[in-house]
C-alpha cells in the first residue's frame, strides 16, 4: 500500500554535492510529488548550504531505502516525517 510522507534535506556545500544528490533523486523521481529547494541568497550573498523538502509517495520500505541513501551520501542529511 502507497502512503506519502514528507522528508526534509539537509545539503552542505550545495555546489559540491548537487550533481550526486541529483542523480538520487532523480533514481527516485517518480515517487517524489512535489520539492522544495530553499538556501539564503540576496543581492551580495549566495549561502552554499540549503534545504530540500519533499513530498514522496509509495511503499514505505522503499522510501525508507531512498532517505538511508541520501543520509549515506558526503554533505547530506535526510529524515522522514509521518504524519499519520
Amino acid at each position: 500500500m502507497d502512503h506519502c510522507y514528507i522528508v526534509g534535506i539537509r545539503v552542505n556545500h550545495r555546489v559540491a554535492n548537487a550533481g550526486k544528490l541529483q542523480d538520487l533523486l532523480t533514481k527516485y523521481g517518480c515517487n517524489i510529488k512535489l520539492r522544495v529547494g530553499l538556501h539564503e541568497t540576496n543581492e551580495n550573498y549566495c549561502s552554499d548550504d540549503g534545504i530540500i523538502m519533499l513530498q514522496v509517495c509509495g511503499e514505505k520500505d522503499k522510501l525508507e531505502g531512498m532517505v538511508s541513501a541520501l543520509d549515506a551520501l558526503d554533505g547530506i542529511r535526510a529524515k522522514m516525517l509521518d504524519l499519520d
